[in-house]
């Protein structure tokens, strides 16, 4: 591999890095809105039901909690949409680390 093909190779890693890091980041806020949404919309008990709000619960709720201190509007909780803000602004900053550094 000759020295030319090292800074495109590099470019193309750092790229992808960023991709990953964005769809992982836009993922994630589709798990928040499900869980959100989840919690406004009782179903009836099924299976299957149980088993993706269990899923929803392990994956988002850590994340949520820490955002817990923020207080309520009423019946509306703010700390999802302070998370899914906090979550942009991460991938956005990580997304330009990677940039700089690669």
């Amino acid at each position: 591999m000759g020295a030319s093909a090292q800074p495109a190779l590099l470019a193309d890693f750092a790229s992808s890095l960023q991709n990953f890091v964005r769809v992982f980041v836009w993922i994630y806020i589709l798990l928040i809105f499900a869980y959100v949404l989840s919690s406004w919309i009782r179903l009836p008990y099924s299976r299957t039901a149980s088993t993706v709000q269990q899923f929803l619960d392990d994956v988002v709720r850590p994340y949520l909690r820490l955002f817990r201190w923020l207080p309520t509007l009423g019946p509306f909780d703010l700390s999802p949409i302070v998370a899914v803000f906090t979550l942009l602004i991460g991938a956005e900053v990580v997304s330009r680390l990677i940039g700089a550094v690669l």
